[in-house]
Protein backbone atom coordinates (compact mmCIF):
# COMPACT_ATOMS: atom_id res chain seq x y z
CA UNK A 1 0.00 0.00 0.00
CA UNK A 2 0.94 3.67 -0.03
CA UNK A 3 3.31 5.08 2.56
CA UNK A 4 0.41 6.15 4.78
CA UNK A 5 0.23 5.33 8.46
CA UNK A 6 -2.50 2.79 7.61
CA UNK A 7 -2.07 -0.46 9.47
CA UNK A 8 -5.58 -1.59 8.62
CA UNK A 9 -6.31 -5.18 7.66
CA UNK A 10 -6.52 -6.06 4.01
CA UNK A 11 -4.76 -3.00 2.62
CA UNK A 12 -2.06 -3.31 0.01
CA UNK A 13 -0.84 -6.37 -1.84
CA UNK A 14 0.13 -9.77 -0.63
CA UNK A 15 3.88 -10.32 -1.12
CA UNK A 16 5.63 -13.52 -2.11
CA UNK A 17 8.11 -14.52 0.59
CA UNK A 18 10.39 -17.38 1.42
CA UNK A 19 12.62 -18.44 4.28
CA UNK A 20 16.13 -19.38 3.20
CA UNK A 21 18.81 -21.02 5.31
CA UNK A 22 21.18 -18.52 6.89
CA UNK A 23 22.96 -19.91 9.95
CA UNK A 24 22.35 -21.99 13.05
CA UNK A 25 21.05 -18.81 14.69
CA UNK A 26 18.39 -17.74 12.22
CA UNK A 27 16.91 -17.98 8.75
CA UNK A 28 16.75 -15.26 6.11
CA UNK A 29 13.32 -13.95 5.21
CA UNK A 30 13.17 -12.86 1.55
CA UNK A 31 10.29 -10.65 0.41
CA UNK A 32 9.58 -10.15 -3.29
CA UNK A 33 8.53 -6.53 -3.85
CA UNK A 34 6.12 -5.85 -6.75
CA UNK A 35 8.44 -3.23 -8.23
CA UNK A 36 11.92 -1.84 -7.61
CA UNK A 37 11.58 0.84 -4.89
CA UNK A 38 13.10 4.28 -5.46
CA UNK A 39 15.93 5.37 -3.14
CA UNK A 40 14.41 7.20 -0.17
CA UNK A 41 10.93 5.84 -0.82
CA UNK A 42 9.04 4.82 2.32
CA UNK A 43 7.52 1.34 2.19
CA UNK A 44 5.07 -0.10 4.67
CA UNK A 45 5.44 -3.85 4.93
CA UNK A 46 3.27 -5.78 7.34
CA UNK A 47 4.49 -9.19 8.44
CA UNK A 48 2.14 -11.48 10.35
CA UNK A 49 4.22 -13.94 12.33
CA UNK A 50 4.26 -15.93 15.49
CA UNK A 51 7.27 -17.08 17.38
CA UNK A 52 7.23 -20.51 18.98
CA UNK A 53 8.95 -22.39 21.73
CA UNK A 54 12.31 -22.77 20.04
CA UNK A 55 15.23 -23.96 22.14
CA UNK A 56 15.00 -21.95 25.34
CA UNK A 57 11.69 -20.48 24.22
CA UNK A 58 11.75 -18.75 20.83
CA UNK A 59 15.31 -19.66 20.00
CA UNK A 60 16.93 -17.95 22.94
CA UNK A 61 16.03 -14.30 22.37
CA UNK A 62 12.71 -14.58 24.17
CA UNK A 63 13.08 -16.18 27.58
CA UNK A 64 10.02 -17.70 29.24
CA UNK A 65 10.59 -18.36 32.93
CA UNK A 66 8.54 -20.70 35.05
CA UNK A 67 7.59 -19.40 38.51
CA UNK A 68 10.46 -21.36 40.12
CA UNK A 69 12.96 -19.41 37.99
CA UNK A 70 11.82 -16.10 39.51
CA UNK A 71 12.59 -14.55 42.88
CA UNK A 72 8.96 -14.61 44.03
CA UNK A 73 8.32 -18.19 42.81
CA UNK A 74 4.61 -17.36 42.32
CA UNK A 75 4.12 -16.17 38.74
CA UNK A 76 5.82 -16.76 35.38
CA UNK A 77 7.98 -14.09 33.77
CA UNK A 78 9.27 -13.33 30.30
CA UNK A 79 12.03 -11.12 29.02
CA UNK A 80 13.94 -10.63 25.80
CA UNK A 81 17.71 -10.46 25.41
CA UNK A 82 18.68 -9.13 22.00
CA UNK A 83 22.47 -8.89 22.12
CA UNK A 84 24.10 -9.95 19.95
CA UNK A 85 21.86 -11.60 17.34
CA UNK A 86 18.93 -12.97 19.31
CA UNK A 87 16.18 -10.43 18.61
CA UNK A 88 15.48 -12.17 15.27
CA UNK A 89 13.61 -14.72 17.38
CA UNK A 90 11.47 -11.90 18.82
CA UNK A 91 10.51 -10.11 15.58
CA UNK A 92 11.63 -10.22 11.95
CA UNK A 93 13.99 -7.35 11.18
CA UNK A 94 17.42 -6.16 10.07
CA UNK A 95 19.20 -7.74 13.01
CA UNK A 96 22.57 -6.04 12.66
CA UNK A 97 24.06 -3.20 14.71
CA UNK A 98 24.81 -1.41 11.42
CA UNK A 99 21.10 -0.49 11.07
CA UNK A 100 19.32 1.87 13.48
CA UNK A 101 15.63 2.68 13.67
CA UNK A 102 12.93 4.03 15.95
CA UNK A 103 10.21 1.63 17.07
CA UNK A 104 6.81 1.45 18.72
CA UNK A 105 4.99 -1.48 20.28
CA UNK A 106 1.59 -2.35 21.72
CA UNK A 107 1.77 -5.12 24.30
CA UNK A 108 -1.21 -6.78 25.93
CA UNK A 109 -0.51 -8.82 29.05
CA UNK A 110 -2.70 -10.77 31.52
CA UNK A 111 -4.12 -9.11 34.65
CA UNK A 112 -1.59 -8.95 37.47
CA UNK A 113 1.35 -8.48 35.08
CA UNK A 114 3.24 -5.37 33.97
CA UNK A 115 5.18 -4.82 30.73
CA UNK A 116 8.25 -2.60 30.41
CA UNK A 117 10.30 -1.83 27.30
CA UNK A 118 13.44 0.07 26.27
CA UNK A 119 11.36 3.03 25.14
CA UNK A 120 11.34 6.79 25.71
CA UNK A 121 7.57 6.90 26.37
CA UNK A 122 5.09 4.37 27.63
CA UNK A 123 1.50 4.48 28.77
CA UNK A 124 -0.91 1.96 30.19
CA UNK A 125 -4.26 1.73 28.42
CA UNK A 126 -7.38 -0.30 29.13
CA UNK A 127 -7.36 -4.13 29.08
CA UNK A 128 -3.88 -4.20 30.60
CA UNK A 129 -2.39 -2.98 27.33
CA UNK A 130 0.85 -1.00 27.29
CA UNK A 131 1.93 1.29 24.44
CA UNK A 132 5.62 2.08 23.97
CA UNK A 133 7.56 4.42 21.67
CA UNK A 134 11.30 4.86 21.23
CA UNK A 135 11.83 8.25 19.58
CA UNK A 136 15.57 7.86 18.90
CA UNK A 137 17.05 5.47 16.33
CA UNK A 138 18.62 2.42 18.00
CA UNK A 139 20.08 -0.88 16.71
CA UNK A 140 17.77 -3.90 16.88
CA UNK A 141 19.68 -5.56 19.75
CA UNK A 142 18.60 -2.76 22.12
CA UNK A 143 14.86 -3.37 21.68
CA UNK A 144 13.86 -5.14 24.89
CA UNK A 145 10.67 -6.26 26.62
CA UNK A 146 10.05 -7.72 30.06
CA UNK A 147 6.72 -8.89 31.47
CA UNK A 148 6.19 -10.11 34.99
CA UNK A 149 4.86 -9.38 38.42
CA UNK A 150 6.94 -6.20 38.68
CA UNK A 151 6.56 -2.95 40.59
CA UNK A 152 8.61 0.24 40.71
CA UNK A 153 9.98 2.78 43.18
CA UNK A 154 11.44 6.24 42.53
CA UNK A 155 15.15 6.57 43.34
CA UNK A 156 15.95 9.90 41.66
CA UNK A 157 14.56 12.77 39.55
CA UNK A 158 14.71 10.67 36.34
CA UNK A 159 15.18 7.16 37.71
CA UNK A 160 13.16 4.40 39.25
CA UNK A 161 13.98 0.80 40.10
CA UNK A 162 11.75 -2.03 38.91
CA UNK A 163 11.69 -5.47 40.51
CA UNK A 164 9.47 -8.29 41.71
CA UNK A 165 7.58 -7.18 44.84
CA UNK A 166 9.81 -9.28 47.12
CA UNK A 167 12.92 -7.38 45.91
CA UNK A 168 11.64 -3.82 45.52
CA UNK A 169 12.50 -2.63 49.05
CA UNK A 170 16.06 -3.94 48.76
CA UNK A 171 16.43 -2.34 45.32
CA UNK A 172 15.16 1.04 46.52
CA UNK A 173 17.43 0.98 49.58
CA UNK A 174 20.49 0.04 47.54
CA UNK A 175 20.02 2.60 44.73
CA UNK A 176 18.21 5.55 46.30
CA UNK A 177 20.04 8.73 45.26
CA UNK A 178 23.08 7.06 43.71
CA UNK A 179 22.03 6.83 40.05
CA UNK A 180 21.56 10.58 39.63
CA UNK A 181 25.08 11.25 40.88
CA UNK A 182 26.54 8.90 38.27
CA UNK A 183 24.33 10.34 35.49
CA UNK A 184 25.31 13.91 36.38
CA UNK A 185 29.03 13.08 36.27
CA UNK A 186 28.53 11.26 32.95
CA UNK A 187 26.80 14.31 31.45
CA UNK A 188 29.56 16.60 32.67
CA UNK A 189 32.17 14.37 31.02
CA UNK A 190 30.48 13.12 27.83
CA UNK A 191 27.63 15.53 27.05
CA UNK A 192 23.85 15.44 27.48
CA UNK A 193 22.05 12.24 28.51
CA UNK A 194 19.58 12.02 25.61
CA UNK A 195 17.37 9.10 26.67
CA UNK A 196 15.09 10.90 29.14
CA UNK A 197 14.71 8.37 31.94
CA UNK A 198 17.31 5.99 33.33
CA UNK A 199 15.48 3.16 35.05
CA UNK A 200 16.89 -0.14 36.32
CA UNK A 201 15.03 -3.46 36.19
CA UNK A 202 16.28 -6.12 38.62
CA UNK A 203 15.84 -9.36 36.74
CA UNK A 204 15.03 -12.83 38.07
CA UNK A 205 18.09 -14.75 39.37
CA UNK A 206 18.42 -16.80 36.18
CA UNK A 207 19.35 -13.69 34.14
CA UNK A 208 22.69 -14.67 32.57
CA UNK A 209 24.41 -11.27 32.45
CA UNK A 210 25.60 -8.66 34.90
CA UNK A 211 23.67 -6.02 33.05
CA UNK A 212 22.17 -5.28 29.65
CA UNK A 213 22.23 -1.60 28.75
CA UNK A 214 18.78 -1.44 27.14
CA UNK A 215 18.14 2.30 26.64
CA UNK A 216 15.92 3.99 29.25
CA UNK A 217 15.79 0.79 31.30
CA UNK A 218 18.93 -1.21 32.08
CA UNK A 219 18.28 -4.87 32.89
CA UNK A 220 20.58 -6.05 35.72
CA UNK A 221 21.28 -9.16 37.74
CA UNK A 222 19.78 -9.24 41.25
CA UNK A 223 23.35 -10.13 42.34
CA UNK A 224 23.89 -6.35 42.49
CA UNK A 225 21.66 -6.21 45.58
CA UNK A 226 24.47 -6.91 48.05
CA UNK A 227 22.63 -5.12 50.85
CA UNK A 228 25.47 -2.69 51.58
CA UNK A 229 25.82 -0.74 48.31
CA UNK A 230 29.11 -2.55 47.70
CA UNK A 231 28.31 -3.26 44.05
CA UNK A 232 26.49 -0.08 42.97
CA UNK A 233 29.46 0.93 40.84
CA UNK A 234 28.61 -1.90 38.42
CA UNK A 235 25.72 0.29 37.31
CA UNK A 236 28.29 2.92 36.22
CA UNK A 237 29.29 0.58 33.40
CA UNK A 238 25.71 0.33 32.12
CA UNK A 239 25.18 4.10 32.51
CA UNK A 240 28.35 4.70 30.43
CA UNK A 241 26.77 2.73 27.58
CA UNK A 242 24.22 5.58 27.30
CA UNK A 243 26.94 7.37 25.31
CA UNK A 244 29.23 4.56 24.12
CA UNK A 245 27.31 1.67 22.57
CA UNK A 246 23.78 3.04 22.61
CA UNK A 247 24.44 6.47 21.09
CA UNK A 248 27.60 5.60 19.13
CA UNK A 249 27.46 1.92 18.14
CA UNK A 250 29.85 -0.60 16.60
CA UNK A 251 28.69 -1.26 13.03
CA UNK A 252 29.83 -4.90 13.26
CA UNK A 253 30.21 -7.35 16.15
CA UNK A 254 33.80 -7.94 15.04
CA UNK A 255 34.61 -4.45 16.40
CA UNK A 256 32.78 -4.86 19.70
CA UNK A 257 35.65 -3.00 21.43
CA UNK A 258 34.14 0.26 20.09
CA UNK A 259 31.19 -0.44 22.42
CA UNK A 260 33.02 -2.02 25.33
CA UNK A 261 36.53 -0.53 25.31
CA UNK A 262 35.13 3.02 25.24
CA UNK A 263 32.54 2.09 27.87
CA UNK A 264 35.20 0.65 30.22
CA UNK A 265 37.17 3.88 29.77
CA UNK A 266 34.07 6.01 30.42
CA UNK A 267 33.10 3.89 33.45
CA UNK A 268 36.56 4.39 34.97
CA UNK A 269 36.47 8.13 34.23
CA UNK A 270 33.17 8.42 36.15
CA UNK A 271 34.49 6.17 38.92
CA UNK A 272 37.62 8.32 39.26
CA UNK A 273 35.46 11.43 39.68
CA UNK A 274 33.20 9.72 42.24
CA UNK A 275 35.54 7.38 44.16
CA UNK A 276 39.02 8.71 43.39
CA UNK A 277 41.86 7.24 41.38
CA UNK A 278 43.20 4.76 43.97
CA UNK A 279 39.96 2.76 44.09
CA UNK A 280 39.42 3.03 40.34
CA UNK A 281 42.96 1.78 39.61
CA UNK A 282 42.32 -1.13 41.95
CA UNK A 283 39.11 -2.01 40.07
CA UNK A 284 41.04 -1.70 36.78
CA UNK A 285 43.72 -4.03 38.18
CA UNK A 286 41.07 -6.71 38.79
CA UNK A 287 39.97 -6.19 35.18
CA UNK A 288 43.53 -6.61 33.99
CA UNK A 289 43.80 -9.81 36.04
CA UNK A 290 40.69 -11.15 34.24
CA UNK A 291 42.31 -10.37 30.89
CA UNK A 292 45.50 -12.13 32.01
CA UNK A 293 43.46 -15.16 33.13
CA UNK A 294 41.59 -15.22 29.82
CA UNK A 295 44.77 -14.99 27.72
CA UNK A 296 46.49 -17.66 29.82
CA UNK A 297 43.51 -19.95 29.20
CA UNK A 298 43.26 -19.38 25.43
CA UNK A 299 46.91 -18.61 24.67
CA UNK A 300 47.86 -15.03 23.77
CA UNK A 301 48.00 -15.76 20.04
CA UNK A 302 44.38 -16.91 19.90
CA UNK A 303 42.59 -15.04 17.07
CA UNK A 304 39.92 -13.79 19.51
CA UNK A 305 42.63 -11.85 21.36
CA UNK A 306 42.71 -8.98 18.90
CA UNK A 307 40.39 -5.98 18.79
CA UNK A 308 39.25 -6.53 15.21
CA UNK A 309 37.86 -10.06 15.20
CA UNK A 310 37.09 -11.79 11.93
CA UNK A 311 33.71 -13.42 12.43
CA UNK A 312 33.36 -15.98 9.65
CA UNK A 313 29.94 -16.40 8.00
CA UNK A 314 27.80 -18.77 10.07
CA UNK A 315 29.75 -18.15 13.29
CA UNK A 316 27.49 -16.83 16.03
CA UNK A 317 28.96 -13.52 17.29
CA UNK A 318 27.94 -14.55 20.83
CA UNK A 319 30.51 -17.36 20.66
CA UNK A 320 33.30 -14.79 20.24
CA UNK A 321 32.41 -13.04 23.53
CA UNK A 322 35.41 -12.68 25.90
CA UNK A 323 37.40 -10.18 28.01
CA UNK A 324 39.49 -8.78 25.12
CA UNK A 325 37.12 -6.10 23.73
CA UNK A 326 36.56 -4.88 27.31
CA UNK A 327 40.03 -4.80 28.83
CA UNK A 328 42.32 -4.68 25.78
CA UNK A 329 39.86 -2.16 24.33
CA UNK A 330 40.19 -0.13 27.53
CA UNK A 331 44.00 -0.23 27.14
CA UNK A 332 43.76 1.05 23.55
CA UNK A 333 41.46 3.95 24.51
CA UNK A 334 43.83 4.67 27.44
CA UNK A 335 46.72 4.67 24.95
CA UNK A 336 44.90 7.27 22.83
CA UNK A 337 44.46 9.38 26.00
CA UNK A 338 48.16 8.87 26.78
CA UNK A 339 49.09 10.15 23.29
CA UNK A 340 47.04 13.29 23.94
CA UNK A 341 48.75 13.64 27.31
CA UNK A 342 46.12 15.89 28.88
CA UNK A 343 42.98 14.47 30.51
CA UNK A 344 40.90 17.61 29.91
CA UNK A 345 41.72 17.61 26.19
CA UNK A 346 40.92 13.91 25.88
CA UNK A 347 37.59 14.43 27.69
CA UNK A 348 36.83 17.18 25.15
CA UNK A 349 37.64 14.74 22.35
CA UNK A 350 35.23 12.14 23.79
CA UNK A 351 32.44 14.75 23.88
CA UNK A 352 33.17 15.70 20.26
CA UNK A 353 33.27 12.01 19.27
CA UNK A 354 29.82 11.40 20.79
CA UNK A 355 28.45 14.58 19.19
CA UNK A 356 29.81 13.66 15.74
CA UNK A 357 28.69 10.02 15.67
CA UNK A 358 25.54 10.03 17.83
CA UNK A 359 22.69 7.85 16.50
CA UNK A 360 25.14 6.30 14.01
CA UNK A 361 26.95 2.98 13.71
CA UNK A 362 30.67 3.28 13.02
CA UNK A 363 33.82 1.27 12.33
CA UNK A 364 37.17 1.46 14.11
CA UNK A 365 38.55 3.32 11.09
CA UNK A 366 35.85 6.00 11.50
CA UNK A 367 36.75 6.43 15.17
CA UNK A 368 40.53 6.50 14.68
CA UNK A 369 40.40 8.81 11.65
CA UNK A 370 38.27 11.22 13.67
CA UNK A 371 40.82 11.03 16.51
CA UNK A 372 43.65 11.98 14.13
CA UNK A 373 41.61 14.80 12.58
CA UNK A 374 40.79 16.12 16.04
CA UNK A 375 44.47 16.15 17.01
CA UNK A 376 46.29 17.26 13.82
CA UNK A 377 49.60 17.55 15.69
CA UNK A 378 49.45 13.87 16.58
CA UNK A 379 48.59 13.08 12.97
CA UNK A 380 51.65 15.06 11.83
CA UNK A 381 53.82 13.07 14.25
CA UNK A 382 52.55 9.86 12.66
CA UNK A 383 51.41 8.40 16.00
CA UNK A 384 49.34 5.76 14.21
CA UNK A 385 52.52 4.02 13.04
CA UNK A 386 54.86 4.17 16.06
CA UNK A 387 56.87 0.92 16.02
CA UNK A 388 55.25 -1.69 18.27
CA UNK A 389 52.26 0.56 18.99
CA UNK A 390 50.82 0.89 15.48
CA UNK A 391 47.04 1.31 15.41
CA UNK A 392 47.04 -1.57 12.93
CA UNK A 393 48.82 -3.79 15.45
CA UNK A 394 46.31 -2.89 18.18
CA UNK A 395 43.46 -3.87 15.88
CA UNK A 396 44.78 -6.86 13.98
CA UNK A 397 47.48 -8.59 16.03
CA UNK A 398 46.36 -10.91 18.83
CA UNK A 399 48.12 -10.77 22.19
CA UNK A 400 48.72 -8.77 25.34
CA UNK A 401 48.07 -5.00 24.99
CA UNK A 402 51.26 -3.22 23.79
CA UNK A 403 50.51 -0.37 26.23
CA UNK A 404 49.18 -0.64 29.78
CA UNK A 405 47.83 2.42 31.60
CA UNK A 406 49.57 3.26 34.86
CA UNK A 407 47.58 1.79 37.76
CA UNK A 408 50.10 2.75 40.44
CA UNK A 409 47.65 5.02 42.34
CA UNK A 410 46.00 1.73 43.32
CA UNK A 411 49.19 0.61 45.06
CA UNK A 412 48.16 2.08 48.41
CA UNK A 413 45.22 -0.35 48.41
CA UNK A 414 47.01 -3.25 46.67
CA UNK A 415 50.12 -3.34 48.82
CA UNK A 416 48.38 -4.24 52.11
CA UNK A 417 46.30 -6.85 50.24
CA UNK A 418 49.43 -8.34 48.62
CA UNK A 419 51.20 -8.50 51.98
CA UNK A 420 48.24 -10.12 53.72
CA UNK A 421 47.90 -12.75 50.96
CA UNK A 422 51.62 -13.49 51.33
CA UNK A 423 51.14 -14.11 55.07
CA UNK A 424 48.26 -16.53 54.44
CA UNK A 425 50.23 -18.47 51.83
CA UNK A 426 53.13 -19.30 54.15
CA UNK A 427 53.65 -22.61 55.94
CA UNK A 428 53.67 -21.56 59.56
CA UNK A 429 50.99 -18.89 59.87
CA UNK A 430 52.20 -15.74 61.63
CA UNK A 431 48.91 -15.03 63.38
CA UNK A 432 50.30 -12.02 65.20
CA UNK A 433 51.05 -10.24 61.91
CA UNK A 434 47.77 -11.45 60.37
CA UNK A 435 45.71 -10.17 63.29
CA UNK A 436 47.44 -6.80 63.07
CA UNK A 437 45.80 -6.18 59.66
CA UNK A 438 42.28 -4.78 59.96
CA UNK A 439 40.26 -5.48 56.82
CA UNK A 440 36.97 -4.15 58.17
CA UNK A 441 37.25 -0.94 56.14
CA UNK A 442 38.29 -2.63 52.88
CA UNK A 443 35.85 -2.04 50.03
CA UNK A 444 34.74 -4.69 47.55
CA UNK A 445 37.54 -4.40 45.01
CA UNK A 446 40.24 -4.40 47.66
CA UNK A 447 38.80 -7.65 49.04
CA UNK A 448 38.44 -9.02 45.51
CA UNK A 449 42.06 -8.16 44.81
CA UNK A 450 43.12 -9.91 48.03
CA UNK A 451 41.11 -13.04 47.14
CA UNK A 452 42.51 -13.07 43.58
CA UNK A 453 45.99 -13.12 45.16
CA UNK A 454 44.98 -15.97 47.51
CA UNK A 455 43.59 -17.87 44.51
CA UNK A 456 46.86 -17.38 42.61
CA UNK A 457 48.81 -18.76 45.58
CA UNK A 458 46.42 -21.72 46.05
CA UNK A 459 46.48 -24.51 46.99
CA UNK A 460 47.54 -23.06 50.34
CA UNK A 461 49.40 -25.13 52.96
CA UNK A 462 47.19 -27.58 54.85
CA UNK A 463 44.75 -26.04 57.28
CA UNK A 464 45.22 -22.45 56.08
CA UNK A 465 41.91 -22.23 54.24
CA UNK A 466 39.93 -23.31 57.34
CA UNK A 467 41.69 -20.67 59.41
CA UNK A 468 41.21 -18.02 56.72
CA UNK A 469 37.51 -18.88 56.58
CA UNK A 470 37.12 -18.65 60.35
CA UNK A 471 39.11 -15.42 60.58
CA UNK A 472 37.10 -13.46 57.97
CA UNK A 473 33.37 -14.29 58.05
CA UNK A 474 33.00 -11.00 56.11
CA UNK A 475 34.49 -12.98 53.20
CA UNK A 476 33.56 -16.61 53.75
CA UNK A 477 29.94 -15.79 54.61
CA UNK A 478 29.59 -12.82 52.24
CA UNK A 479 26.34 -12.05 50.41
CA UNK A 480 28.27 -10.00 47.84
CA UNK A 481 28.39 -12.06 44.63
CA UNK A 482 31.90 -10.95 43.60
CA UNK A 483 33.24 -12.15 46.96
CA UNK A 484 31.16 -15.35 46.85
CA UNK A 485 32.55 -16.22 43.41
CA UNK A 486 36.15 -15.85 44.57
CA UNK A 487 35.56 -17.67 47.83
CA UNK A 488 33.99 -20.59 45.92
CA UNK A 489 36.98 -20.64 43.55
CA UNK A 490 39.35 -20.76 46.53
CA UNK A 491 37.34 -23.56 48.17
CA UNK A 492 37.56 -25.59 44.95
CA UNK A 493 41.20 -24.93 44.17
CA UNK A 494 42.13 -25.97 47.73
CA UNK A 495 39.84 -28.98 47.57
CA UNK A 496 38.23 -27.77 50.79
CA UNK A 497 35.27 -30.15 50.90
CA UNK A 498 33.69 -28.91 54.16
CA UNK A 499 32.64 -25.74 52.28
CA UNK A 500 31.49 -27.36 49.02
CA UNK A 501 27.98 -26.51 50.20
CA UNK A 502 28.75 -22.83 49.58
CA UNK A 503 29.57 -23.52 45.93
CA UNK A 504 26.30 -25.39 45.55
CA UNK A 505 24.32 -22.67 47.34
CA UNK A 506 25.84 -19.92 45.18
CA UNK A 507 25.04 -21.77 41.95
CA UNK A 508 21.50 -22.42 43.17
CA UNK A 509 21.01 -18.73 44.01
CA UNK A 510 21.82 -17.20 40.58
CA UNK A 511 22.64 -18.10 36.99
CA UNK A 512 24.91 -15.30 35.85
CA UNK A 513 27.26 -16.58 33.14
CA UNK A 514 30.36 -14.84 34.54
CA UNK A 515 29.91 -16.60 37.88
CA UNK A 516 28.52 -19.92 36.68
CA UNK A 517 31.00 -21.00 34.00
CA UNK A 518 34.25 -20.41 35.96
CA UNK A 519 32.88 -22.48 38.86
CA UNK A 520 31.90 -25.39 36.59
CA UNK A 521 35.34 -25.21 34.95
CA UNK A 522 36.98 -25.31 38.37
CA UNK A 523 34.83 -28.24 39.54
CA UNK A 524 35.40 -30.17 36.34
CA UNK A 525 39.16 -29.61 36.56
CA UNK A 526 39.20 -30.69 40.21
CA UNK A 527 38.93 -33.85 42.29
CA UNK A 528 36.42 -36.69 41.92
CA UNK A 529 34.35 -35.09 44.67
CA UNK A 530 34.39 -31.75 42.84
CA UNK A 531 33.26 -33.40 39.59
CA UNK A 532 30.46 -35.16 41.43
CA UNK A 533 29.44 -31.80 42.91
CA UNK A 534 29.34 -30.33 39.38
CA UNK A 535 27.06 -33.09 38.07
CA UNK A 536 24.77 -32.97 41.09
CA UNK A 537 24.50 -29.16 41.03
CA UNK A 538 23.90 -29.01 37.28
CA UNK A 539 21.15 -31.63 37.27
CA UNK A 540 19.39 -29.69 40.05
CA UNK A 541 19.79 -26.21 38.56
CA UNK A 542 19.69 -26.82 34.77
CA UNK A 543 15.98 -25.89 34.46
CA UNK A 544 16.59 -22.49 36.05
CA UNK A 545 19.54 -21.57 33.79
CA UNK A 546 19.34 -19.52 30.62
CA UNK A 547 19.54 -21.76 27.54
CA UNK A 548 22.94 -20.38 26.43
CA UNK A 549 24.46 -20.83 29.88
CA UNK A 550 22.97 -24.32 30.11
CA UNK A 551 24.62 -25.25 26.81
CA UNK A 552 27.99 -23.80 27.82
CA UNK A 553 27.90 -25.81 31.07
CA UNK A 554 27.02 -28.95 29.11
CA UNK A 555 30.09 -28.33 26.97
CA UNK A 556 32.29 -28.03 30.07
CA UNK A 557 30.84 -31.23 31.56
CA UNK A 558 31.12 -33.12 28.27
CA UNK A 559 27.33 -33.54 28.05
CA UNK A 560 26.92 -32.01 24.60
CA UNK A 561 24.05 -33.26 22.53
CA UNK A 562 22.51 -35.08 25.48
CA UNK A 563 19.44 -32.87 25.58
Amino acid sequence: GGAGEGEGEGEGRELRFESRPFASYGTALHLALPEEPRPGELLVVRIDYETGEGPGGSGGGVCWLSPEQTAGKQKPYMYTQGQAVLNRSFFPGFDTPAVKCTYSATVQVPEGFTAVMSATTWEKQKDNTFVFKMEHPIPSYLIALAVGDIVSAEVGPRSRVWAEPCLIEAAKKEYDGVIEEFLAVGERLFGPYVWGRYDVLFMPPSFPFGGMENPCITFVTPCLLAGDRSLVDVIIHEISHSWFGNLVTNATWGEFWLNEGFTMYAQRRISTEVYGSAYTCLEAATGRALLRQHMDTTGEEHPLNKLRVVIEPGVNPDDTYNETPYEKGFCFVSYLAHLVGDQGKFDTFLQAYVEKFKFQSITADDALNFFLEFFPDLKKQGVESRPGLEFDRWLNTPGWPPFLPDLSPGQQLMKPADELAELWASDGLNMEKIEAVDISAWRTYQLVYFLDRILQKSPLPDGNVERLSAMYPKISKAQNAELRLRWCQIVLRNNHEPEYGKVKAFLHSQGKQKYTLPLYRAMWGGSEAARALAMETFSATAPQLHINVRNYVKKILGLEGSD
